[in-house]
């Protein structure tokens, strides 16, 4: 499939070869452990064991590779393994990272509880800022970790102008593309070294598997990445494999819908006495709105809001909400609620990296947009 095809048409076509022995156009779950081999040593099509190899998780690699321009691209198990994996490639002991100051709870938790006890350091800045990202720098950098639109404060961070600062370091930038989508974004083409995925959430899109994904355009790179991931084995099966790449092929019109609701919502949320503050690229007065245009398609389907009387109120339009389903996660067809502080983002309590009390995020589905700003209305009263 070449590079030169437009998005929609590789999210359709790329990886997705026709079986040659039925001529079935979407890929065969390949469910199965083991491989007969040609002879002692004779592979073939490259498969001996499916932690190392698998025919449908190789499809969704490609793919995926493909969609963020890439030279290759490794499905996990979830997104917290596909960091793991690419930590424990990039670091050792005594090496340090510079972390966003309002990453994703489980990533902070990664580096915060996990990585910290192999001897890792790391140093949380405002990513947005690029005077602090090279305050927080040290000899031992390794990394800067980027998440842009960040989780869950919507913040905005310039991948091109880290880029240069993580070169002048001798450091590899990664960018977690999971609130994006490459549909929207595409690091790699603004000097990212890794993409990180949580497959689970808009690649997927249905709420319905968990997965991850690690995409780079750096062969040697690669070649170490796959090692690891081989080594330490949290690969995807071959059936949430099937299902991402199921997902993927409409995620183009999804996240059209996505932009378009979630757009609506803002304005809403913007005009409603019971709202301090909305949290979204998309409005002209977010103080990362015009990297956002430069950098994305769109701006995407999460918004963030503070809500008047705090943290009981916050609370609150999480539990009136109807329409919008009171839950973890995001990226799905269905309109998400829920309140980071008491839920995806409580292991950053007491952290520099805490949420405000009375911040409400938003996954806002495809559902018809009159009926959800109906509910949020409702919810908060």
């Amino acid at each position: 499939m070449s590079d030169q095809h437009s998005f929609e048409t590789l999210a359709i076509h790329a990886g997705n070869t026709a079986d040659p022995l039925t001529g079935a156009v979407v890929p065969p779950i390949y469910q199965v452990s083991t491989y007969k081999q040609d002879g002692v040593g004779g592979l073939r099509g490259g498969y001996e064991y499916s932690r190392s190899a698998n025919p449908t998780r190789t499809a969704l690699e490609e793919n995926l590779a493909a969609l963020e321009g890439g030279r290759r691209g490794l499905a996990f198990a979830s997104g917290l393994a596909a960091e793991d994996c690419l930590l424990r490639t990039l670091l050792t002991p005594g090496d340090h990272v510079v972390i966003p100051n309002d990453a994703y709870g489980g990533t902070f938790r990664l580096f915060a509880k996990v990585v910290s006890r192999w001897g890792v350091q790391f140093s949380v800045a405002d990513t947005s800022d690029i005077g602090a990202v090279r305050a927080a720098l040290t000899p031992r950098t390794k990394a800067i970790w980027v998440e842009t639109p960040s989780n869950p404060l919507l913040g905005i961070t310039d991948i091109a102008a880290v880029a240069g600062v993580a070169r002048q370091a001798g450091a590899r930038l990664v960018v977690d593309n999971t609130f994006a989508s490459p549909y929207l974004q595409q690091p790699l083409s603004l000097g990212a070294d890794v993409v990180v995925h949580s497959t689970t959430k808009y690649m997927g899109g249905h709420s319905d598997v968990v997965g991850g994904a690690l995409i780079t355009g750096d062969p040697t790179l690669a070649d170490e990445l796959a090692y690891h991931q081989n080594a330490m084995g949290a690969v995807a099966g071959p059936f949430d494999a099937w299902l991402v790449l199921r997902g993927i092929k409409t995620l183009a019109v999804r996240m059209d819908r996505h932009d378009e609701n979630a757009t609506k919502v803002a304005d809403l949320l913007t005009r409603h006495p019971k709202v301090d503050s909305v949290l979204y690229p998309g409005l002209p007065e977010h103080p990362g709105h015009e990297i956002a245009a430069k950098q994305m398609k769109a701006f995407g389907g999460m918004v963030s809001f503070r809500v008047a009387g705090g943290e009981e109120a916050a609370v609150e339009v999480c539990n009136r909400a109807r329409l919008f389903t009171l839950g973890e996660s995001l990226g799905g067809v269905e309109s998400l609620i829920e309140h980071p502080g008491r839920m995806t983002h409580a292991s950053a309590a007491g952290s520099p990296l805490e949420v405000p009390a009375d911040l409400v995020r938003l996954s806002v589905g495809i559902e018809n947009a009159d009926d959800l700003l109906a509910d949020l209305t409702q919810a908060l009263g």
